[in-house]
């Protein structure tokens, strides 16, 4: 394949890239970045357009193996795509989960099926019971790209240490859902004057802070890097704020319901705005919005989580946690974020590419566009308006919490190992 991009407006703030310039790619690679360039291959015109390096997710669920019907590596890698993806880690909660070294060889030979970049982690203990550490030096030799327990913390402070210290040496990440169930016990919410008011069971900001204070003097005692997922209280910032100042390998992220979104969602009792942790206040949304601005949050992911309709259907007390996000991610934080002034273009690429691929390790050319690396790119109309609809999705599972929202900036065109994909 050969294809020239015409006149983008080129955004890596990683190589201080901000500029009209064209694009050539010859065989999957980049071999030319300038201006006024020839080609006699496929040219796109895409004047007016923005071209941004590949998003990178750390935080998905693509519900295979066992969860087929809510989602497959396929569908879920398609939805990325439109969502202007180029890779994900998949979490490990699937059924058999990701704690033997034959499930993530089944994971990587189905990823192969597809042209995307599918970082599969391992589960932190056997079964994810929280009781015995996984062989995470079978799960590396798999591939695996880090090792979590996601949708459980492990509460065994000594088994965590463990988990870390074993990370630490085989270079893997560590992702903690922090979340103490004795704190949250059967709560749907958040804990608050709205519960109350809702008639529904509350969850309380500590029992993710809680978490989060000791799985960070955990990092500290062991030296291991530590990615607290989807972080929603401002306490937890500032948890996260005061371990970055003291050195530590602790990095976050936040998910695009959680910068934008408060309780008040919950009001209409509508189970696509039940997701764990819950929606948060006002001045939750606020120091995350500013922890994003001053580095303290490194990145965007958004944790997608999909569900049936059937599944989704049931009673607010009933319905499972989580909502699907990787088609609406990139216009929500442009919404959020971008277009209200809250960050600049620049800001945004490296909380959605540039750190998320820092964070992972990834190899050179992910989270950057260079000359002589593999292309993998999103070009992006900034000011195209569009509302949000079920038949728009192309994930399996339609339990997004912002349907019928208007959002400013859409993903025309995504470029991944070598296939592009226009929407």
């Amino acid at each position: 394949m050969k294809l020239l991009i015409r006149k983008a407006h080129l955004v890596d703030p990683k190589n201080k890239v901000d500029e009209i310039l064209d694009l050539e790619i010859e065989n999957r690679k980049i071999i030319e970045i300038g201006k006024n360039l020839k080609s006699d291959g496929e040219i796109v015109e895409a004047e007016g357009l923005t071209l941004l390096p590949g998003l990178i997710d750390l935080h998905t669920h693509f519900r295979e193996p066992g969860f087929e019907q809510k989602e497959t590596i396929q569908t879920g890698a398609g939805a990325a795509l439109r969502g202007g993806f180029v890779g994900c880690v998949s979490m490990p909660n699937t059924n058999p989960p990701c704690d033997h070294q034959s499930v993530i060889d089944n994971i990587i030979r189905k990823a192969k099926e597809v042209p995307f970049h599918l970082f599969p982690a391992g589960t932190i203990s056997k079964v994810r019971e929280g009781k015995e550490l996984s062989e995470m030096a079978d799960l590396k030799r798999a591939g695996i790209w880090a090792v979590t327990d996601d949708g459980d913390w492990v509460k065994d402070p000594l088994l965590m240490r463990r988990a870390m210290e074993y990370a630490s040496m085989l270079g893997l990440l560590v992702i903690s859902h922090c979340e103490d169930r004795r704190l949250s016990a059967n709560g749907v919410m958040n804990e608050g004057l709205m519960s109350t008011q809702l008639g529904l069971k509350g969850i309380p900001d500590e029992s993710e802070e809680v978490a989060v204070s000791r799985d960070i003097q955990l990092a500290r005692l062991t030296g291991a890097r530590l990615h607290v997922a989807h972080i929603s209280t401002a306490r937890s910032v500032q948890l996260i704020r005061e371990a970055k100042v003291k050195g530590l390998l602790v990095t976050a992220e936040v998910t695009p319901h959680h910068l934008s979104l408060t309780e008040e969602a919950v009001e209409g009792y509508n189970t696509n705005f039940k997701m764990n942790p819950p929606l948060r206040n006002r001045e939750d949304v606020e120091a995350i919005q500013q922890a994003l601005k001053d580095g303290t949050i490194d990145c965007i992911a958004t944790d997608h989580a999909p569900h049936t309709e059937e599944e989704k259907m049931l009673e607010f007390d009933e319905a499972p946690f989580g909502v699907i996000g990787l088609e609406t991610a990139l216009a929500v934080s442009l919404t959020e974020l971008v277009h209200s002034g809250k960050l600049s273009l620049a800001e945004l690429v490296v909380k959605m590419s540039t750190r998320p691929a820092e964070i992972l390790h990834l190899p050179r050319g992910f989270g950057e566009i260079r000359k002589g690396t593999e292309a993998g790119f999103t070009l992006v109309d900034l000011n195209r308006e569009w509302t949000v609809t079920p038949e728009e999705l192309v994930s399996k599972s339609k339990n997004s919490c912002f349907i019928g929202r208007k959002l400013k900036g859409k993903v025309v065109s995504t470029l991944c190992m070598g296939k592009r994909w226009t929407y």
